[in-house]
């Protein structure tokens, strides 16, 4: 009996349809671009150059990114053995980099936050390969999401020139502007970080708008799943950070760059190759939601506490 119940409750989840038409697609594909080229702007070739000296915090946030998260995600969808769609969903936000808020929410942490901009820039790059590479994988590896992945037929090659015409080449073209008019890219950095994460914000919140009546019946099915899921994500970052040792700042900027995720980049995948399956769909516009509230939430905590200068180091 309850199996059939819930059955019935993964078909009518997935037969949901998210009012997301392909015009609203294009401009949210644009706002995310001009989101991470804003980014961009204040990043140049030689943050990647100091890196080199102390690579251990960057190691360490692309170890949490791309191969502890996913890892984890597995785990904890073994575990709960949510629908088969909210669990592709939890891979598909693993799998996506760290957001582009998670450099304001550093700042506001007292983190450091070149290093959160540096991660932000190489998780981008690195996400070209390894957001189609851990979706494909770790979805595999769990039954009823390998069921899903057949049936979509994903092409791996069309998820890589999707997330390289959204995020690597808006990142590479800012770095460009920010090397030859580093003047004007400051200038221009205040606008398109503002601007367009606001444009994105509210691109986001019209779309939870027009499909608020599909929200509301089925928050409570995918909201403490997305609770969970987060909370593990900012504990990896940070456990994996202590555990090598690292200061107080960058275990901070690690937690955060492991518990906001690129979930607009996620939605945006979701859409283009899952058709808007409802429950992946679902999961990924509320941990949008969610990781605004709960990385605030840290950030203004961390914010007042302060960081004693043995600490630093």
């Amino acid at each position: 009996m309850i199996l059939k119940e819930r059955q019935l409750l993964d078909a009518a989840i997935d037969s949901v349809h998210i009012n997301f038409d392909t015009q609203t697609l294009w401009v949210l594909n644009l706002a995310l671009a001009m989101v991470m080229f804003g980014i961009a702007l204040e990043i140049s070739v030689s943050d990647f150059k100091r890196l080199i000296s102390n690579p251990k915090p960057v190691l360490a946030g692309v170890i949490c990114q791309f191969l502890l998260l996913p890892l984890v995600t597995f785990i904890l969808v073994s575990v709960i053995n949510p629908l088969p769609s909210f669990a592709i969903g939890m891979f598909m936000v693993a799998a996506c980099p760290g957001g582009n808020v998670s450099n304001f929410i550093s700042h506001l942490a007292k983190a450091n936050t070149a290093l959160s901009v540096s991660l932000t820039a190489i998780a981008t790059l690195l996400a070209v390969i390894m957001t189609p590479l851990n979706l494909g994988f770790w979805g595999s590896l769990y039954e009823p999401t390998a069921q899903i992945l057949e049936k979509i037929s994903i092409s791996p090659l069309e998820m890589v020139k999707l997330v390289a015409l959204l995020l690597g080449v808006p990142l590479l073209l800012g770095m460009w502007v920010h090397q030859i008019k580093p003047v004007l890219a400051k200038k221009l950095a205040k606008f398109f970080k503002k601007g367009s994460l606001l444009f994105f914000f509210a691109l986001i919140f019209i779309a939870l708008y027009n499909n608020k009546t599909i929200f509301a019946e089925y928050v409570l099915y995918v909201f403490w799943i997305v609770i969970i899921h987060n909370f593990i994500a900012f504990a990896t970052g940070y456990s994996f950070s202590r555990l090598l040792g690292l200061s107080r700042k960058d275990t901070r900027t690690i937690t955060i760059e492991t518990g906001i995720q690129n979930s607009g980049l996620g939605l945006l995948l979701i859409f283009t190759f899952f058709e808007g399956l409802g429950g992946m769909a679902l999961l990924a516009a509320f941990w949008g939601i969610w990781h605004l509230v709960s990385g605030l939430l840290i950030g203004m905590f961390w914010g007042a506490k302060s960081i004693k200068k043995e600490e630093l180091v």
